[in-house]
């Protein structure tokens, strides 16, 4: 079966267009729904599609990871077990010829905060974020050094960030970060905090399809309508490139919402346990090769 027909997708709102004086980002953003190939015969927790490529999502990594003999930071800081992390990624990046691989892991913040590690991040032309625990990416790297010089490279120069899981999931803002499918249908149950902010305005939530989290997603763009939200199914990426243009690859889909023009919620309604009501929000549903443009609505103060 061959790939879906590409189609490019871009949001409509009622907005006036004002000028964005942010500067465009150079740098590419690689965002993983989870759970991405890594040489098994067949994509986990989903039937085998006709057009299955062994570790496609990956292999795109390495395409856009332009520079000859590249140097690949692996930041595991999410990971409860961060050492056997970092050899998985270690081994499968070397099977598809990226050898010059380094471990980046902070089990707390004053450990980044003494070494800013600023000599590895000027050197590296990548960095994989693995899964884990998204709140921990926030809380140790929020605000620090660390992450001010990698957003400058982000910016200024041609690197590719990429994250997977948990580590997709705290590249955004909104980013949450607690409210699973027992609690996703009551209002206030879903817990958001500041992600890392590589894209801003954007709410991004992975294994979307698999785990059923269309209605948590649905909430957070409900009570932050300015925001759109990207659901990334597992084995399945999104690329992300001047800070807007998204274009999808992987066995999966990419679920967009945008609540732009809802005309009714009830989450701020926390005194009956009572499921949300959301009327007039868009939904896109994305497979490989469409493309999808992200509007800027929400320009900065000068």
């Amino acid at each position: 079966m061959a790939k879906a027909q590409k189609s490019k997708t871009k949001a409509k709102r009622r907005v006036t267009k004002t000028e964005n004086h942010c500067p465009i980002p150079s740098s590419v953003l690689f965002v993983i729904g989870g759970k991405e190939n890594k040489g098994e015969n067949e994509p986990e927790n989903k039937k085998k599609p006709h057009d299955f490529i062994k570790m496609e999502v990956l292999k795109k990594f390495k395409e856009l990871v332009t520079k000859k003999d590249p140097v690949v930071e692996v930041i595991t800081t999410s990971s409860s077990e961060a050492a056997e992390s970092f050899n998985d990624y270690k081994k499968v990046f070397g099977e598809l010829g990226l050898h010059n691989i380094g471990h980046i892991h902070h089990s707390v913040r004053k450990e980044v905060i003494d070494d800013t590690m600023s000599e590895r991040i000027k050197a590296a032309d990548a960095f994989f974020f693995t899964g884990g625990d998204q709140l921990k990416l926030t809380s140790i790297y929020g605000g620090t050094d660390f992450l001010y010089q990698l957003k400058e490279r982000y910016v200024h120069e041609n690197i590719v960030i990429a994250g997977t899981s948990a580590g997709a999931m705290a590249l955004s803002t909104p980013m949450i970060y607690a409210g699973n499918d027992e609690v996703q249908e009551l209002g206030g149950e879903i817990k958001v905090t500041m992600g890392l902010e590589f894209i801003k305005d954007v709410c991004i939530d992975t294994h979307f399809v698999h785990r059923g989290r269309f209605v948590r997603m649905s909430q957070v763009i409900a009570t932050n309508p300015t925001c759109i939200g990207i659901g990334i199914e597992e084995d399945t990426a999104v690329i992300v490139r001047n800070g807007q243009d998204v274009e999808v690859i992987g066995t999966g889909l990419v679920i967009v919402i945008e609540g732009f023009n809802v005309s009714e919620a009830n989450m701020d309604d926390f005194t009956e346990e009572n499921p949300v009501t959301i009327r007039n929000l868009c939904m896109h549903m994305l497979s490989s090769g469409n493309k999808y443009t992200i509007l800027q609505t929400n320009p900065p103060h000068k």
